[in-house]
Order: structure tokens, then C-alpha cells, then sequence
């Protein structure tokens, strides 16, 4: 039974570690989805909106969602952080971030995001060149994707316009057998129409962001991929083409400090046809939209859908499927508590996840001493 249960170990974790080097060997062919940890988004309050939040963001995580709308963070320091698990807790996805006003005109702001699987059982080295199975040299290896982003952003002479851009710097690895650095730029434009309208506009990875991957393979690793039919990785860039983000958002209040507020948002992947609602080549439009009541600063009850799919069925014929998202949440004194109930993108409601962020805000110190 224990020969049984090492063998089924042995397997998986020769299929994961397999997995990842031959994914991340393959997109230096193929760019689709490259960088898809970035894609996920941060914060609880846009996840439960299906993150469409483009327009309307005016936090400190706007550093990840459209740097222009740091320009709306009028707090001395606002300080951002989630974690959250997805797959039964395999993988695992932290958040950090920072924003902070330069003067009335900008902003600066800074983001920190790890997408990882860690405790990756390695049995490449199980059985030995003798043909011995030795239980001691199983060890252990962390998969994990490293995003850096330092963001700035500035209002316009145009009144109610703002720009801002990210430089980013990504970091992935594959245990000891590979690593990848790479760095692109970010640009967003906001635009505030009056009380109750707002427009703003991303494009991820304007530069066209590059990965240099490099393997460090030993003999009896490269012996497994022949063995089982891999390509053997060689050093390679990885290349994430330019994705426009479209948004426009509406918000007014219905009574007193009670509003409402809406958005939708239409992302523009330039990476060729994707199954998404709108399926056409090179550019695909997959729209989300999300919707908030709340009261004052205090609560926030969020909705939204995203992920729209054409499912193929067993009669050849074409469904479209939907993903729901919704999220709540309270503030109180400077510091803001939200949470979603999502999912990145699988649509089994086994596999949705429970979101918690927190947001808050420092006071400059000086004026606590005044």
C-alpha cells in the first residue's frame, strides 16, 4: 500500500514540476495568456465586482487597477493587503500595497503581489542511476510568480483628467530549475465628468512586457524529460502583448448618504481569439460589470458578473456561461474590511473562494502632533 501511494506521489509531483517547465518553455512560442497571475486582481471591494473598477477606482489599489486614480488618494498614507487561497489552499495569492499623495497635483504609489504553490513534492531524484528507491532524497520545491509595480500618477492641466503609468518588474520560478525576469510598463487615463460620471482607460503591458527564462537542468532531469516525452527547456523569452481595459462608471446618491453606484468594463486582449464573448482575431472584447449600494463610507453590498464563455455541448451546439460574483463591505474610522465570494475563472462553485482584504489609513503625523 505504501509502494502504491509513493508511486501515485512520485507521479503527480513528476507531472507538476513537468507541467511548469513545459508551460513556461512553451509560451516563449506562444504568448497567450502569459502572466496570467496579474490578471487575477487585488482587493476584495473590485473582486466582488467583478472587477470592474477601471474607471471608478480612487484607492490604493488603484496602483494595480489603473494608476491614474491614485490622484483621488487624499489621505496621508493609505496601505493595502489581501491573501487569499484558491484550489482547496494549493495555491496561494498575498497583496500588498502602498499609496501616498507627492503634492495636490500627484501621487506615488507602490504594489507588491506573489501568486505561488509551495511544498511541491520532488521525486526526480526517487530512484537512483542503480535503479534504488531511496525514500530520503525526496525534497521539496515552491513554484511562485513576484510582481513589483511602482506607480505614478498626475492630474492634467484638463480639468478632471489624470494619467499614470506603472514600471513593473516580475520575478517567476520554477524551484531551483528555473527562473524568469521580466519588465514592462503600464499606462491609465482617468477622466471625472461632473458628480456622477466617470471614464478611464488601461492598457497593461504597453511596452509589450518581456520574460528571459532561464533552466538549470541536471543529467538525470533531462534523462526523465526524454524518458517521458518533454521537450527539453532551453532559455527563452516569454512575451505578454499590450491588453486594453476599457471602463465607465456611474454613481449617484438615491437618499441622503444611501448611493448607487455601477460600472462596466471591456477588456480588449490583442493576443488573438480567445473564447470569450466576443470572439474575434486578433482582438477579443470580454466585457464585466459590477454594481454597489452602499451607505456613506460605513457599508457596501457588491455584485457583479464576468468570464463570459461559450461552452460547447455534447450536440455541438453553443451555451453561454456566466460567472457571479458578490462581496460586502464595512468601514469604520479610517479602516475598510471587505470581503468576496469568487472564483479566478473555473466556474465550480466548489472551487469559489472566500476574499478578505483590508484597507486603512494613516494620518500624517504632524498634524496629530499639532
Amino acid at each position: 500500500m505504501a509502494s502504491f501511494d509513493m508511486k501515485k506521489l512520485a507521479t503527480l509531483s513528476l507531472f507538476v514540476l513537468l507541467s511548469f517547465l513545459a508551460t513556461a518553455q512553451e509560451t516563449t512560442l506562444t504568448p497567450k495568456y502569459s502572466n496570467e497571475f496579474l490578471a487575477i486582481g487585488v482587493g476584495a471591494n473590485a473582486l466582488g465586482m467583478s472587477n470592474a473598477v477601471v474607471a471608478g477606482v480612487d484607492d490604493v489599489t488603484a496602483g494595480y487597477w489603473n494608476p491614474a486614480g491614485l490622484t483621488e488618494v487624499e489621505d496621508f498614507l493609505q496601505i493595502g493587503a489581501m491573501h487569499a487561497e484558491y484550489f482547496a489552499g494549493i495555491a496561494k495569492y498575498d497583496y500588498i500595497g502602498i499609496a501616498k499623495p507627492i503634492d495636490e497635483q500627484s501621487a506615488a504609489g507602490f504594489t507588491f503581489i506573489r501568486f505561488g504553490v509551495d511544498d511541491i513534492p520532488n521525486t526526480t531524484q526517487l530512484i537512483d542511476k542503480d535503479g534504488n528507491v531511496n525514500y530520503d532524497n525526496i525534497t521539496s520545491f515552491s513554484a511562485g510568480d513576484y510582481a513589483f509595480l511602482f506607480s505614478y500618477a498626475r492630474k492634467s492641466k484638463i480639468e478632471g483628467l489624470s494619467l499614470g503609468g506603472n514600471f513593473k518588474v516580475i520575478y517567476r520560478h520554477v524551484g531551483d530549475f528555473a527562473k524568469a525576469w521580466g519588465f514592462g510598463l503600464d499606462a491609465g487615463i482617468k477622466y471625472k465628468l461632473g458628480d456622477k460620471w466617470k471614464f478611464g482607460a488601461l492598457v497593461r503591458d504597453v511596452s509589450t512586457t518581456f520574460n528571459a527564462w532561464s533552466y538549470s537542468l541536471d543529467d538525470q532531469m533531462i534523462e526523465t524529460f526524454e524518458i517521458t516525452g518533454n521537450v527539453i527547456p532551453t532559455n527563452g523569452l516569454e512575451i505578454t502583448l499590450p491588453k486594453i481595459i476599457l471602463g465607465a462608471q456611474f454613481k449617484t446618491n438615491v437618499y441622503k448618504e444611501f448611493y448607487v453606484k455601477s460600472e462596466i468594463n471591456f477588456d480588449l486582449n490583442t493576443d488573438g481569439r480567445r473564447n470569450v464573448l466576443f470572439r474575434t482575431d486578433p482582438i477579443s472584447i470580454d466585457p464585466h460589470m459590477g454594481l454597489e449600494l452602499g451607505y456613506g463610507k460605513w457599508v457596501a453590498l457588491r455584485f457583479g458578473v464576468l468570464n463570459f464563455q461559450w461552452i460547447k455541448n455534447p450536440d455541438l451546439s453553443e451555451s453561454l456561461t456566466v460567472q457571479p460574483n458578490i462581496g460586502i463591505g464595512v468601514g469604520f474610522k479610517g479602516i475598510s474590511i471587505d470581503y468576496a465570494f469568487t472564483d479566478i475563472g473555473d466556474k465550480s462553485v466548489a472551487l469559489y473562494s472566500h476574499i478578505f482584504s483590508l484597507r486603512f489609513k494613516l494620518n500624517d503625523p504632524k498634524q496629530s502632533e499639532e
